[in-house]
């Protein structure tokens, strides 16, 4: 049953987004992982915004490795924790810069190892940036995930795990990708829209919400 629901919440997250990816607007590597470190309890929305007057004064990572600290806060200061950011960003660059040649590293284990830096980041960078398949579980995934039954856990790690094991890793990417974007425009942490939602049979938060009606 577990499967038929996750081939069915497949292809209608297909039918929505059928060129599902990260909204954050990149050139390359170096500009990609500063917006998904900047992406942490901020919209991409607001980072895009950030980043378009950021790469204007931080062309290379070898600038912002060099950036003077207050100056890099000013310009992202928009965005929620830009001061804890902007320290991170530094020494994630310096990283980068110092044990990898300047050349942000493409798996991810070593970029792990860069500041500000987990497993949910490392999977987007790893996934958009170098063409992997991986399953970054940010608040949306866990949210869709667990009302879908696709997960059943608090736990990023698990519900990446569960995730990973319902469906082929040929398509981990694009199912990360699809869950984000449908949790953040359909099923939505407030006033999800379940009247138009094609899965509110599957879904185990509509049926709790049509009890308590």
């Amino acid at each position: 049953m577990k499967e038929q629901n996750s081939n069915i919440i497949y292809n209608y997250l297909k039918e929505l987004f059928p060129e599902a990816k990260t909204e954050l607007k990149y050139k390359n590597d170096y500009q990609l992982i500063v917006a998904v470190i900047l992406s942490a309890q901020c919209t991409d929305k607001r980072v895009n915004m950030v980043t378009e007057k950021l790469f204007d004064n931080y062309a290379t990572v070898y600038e912002l490795a060099n950036a003077i600290l207050e100056d890099l806060e000013q310009v992202i200061r928009s965005c929620n924790f830009y001061k804890n950011k902007a320290k991170n960003l530094i020494k994630c660059a310096k990283t980068i810069v110092e044990n990898f040649d300047g050349k942000v590293p493409s798996n991810i284990s070593d970029l792990q190892t860069l500041a500000c830096v987990g497993r949910k980041t490392a999977n987007v960078v790893y996934s958009a940036g170098f063409g992997g398949q991986a399953i970054a579980v940010d608040t949306h995934v866990l949210r869709v995930s667990n009302r879908l039954a696709l997960a059943n856990s608090s736990d990023p790690l698990e519900v990446e795990k569960s995730l990973m094991k319902v469906y082929d890793e040929s398509v981990w990417t694009e199912v990360h990708n699809m869950l984000v974007l449908f949790g953040r425009y359909y099923c939505t942490a407030k006033k999800p829209k379940c009247d138009e939602c094609k899965l509110k049979n599957i879904c185990k938060y509509y049926k709790q919400v049509k009890k308590e009606i």
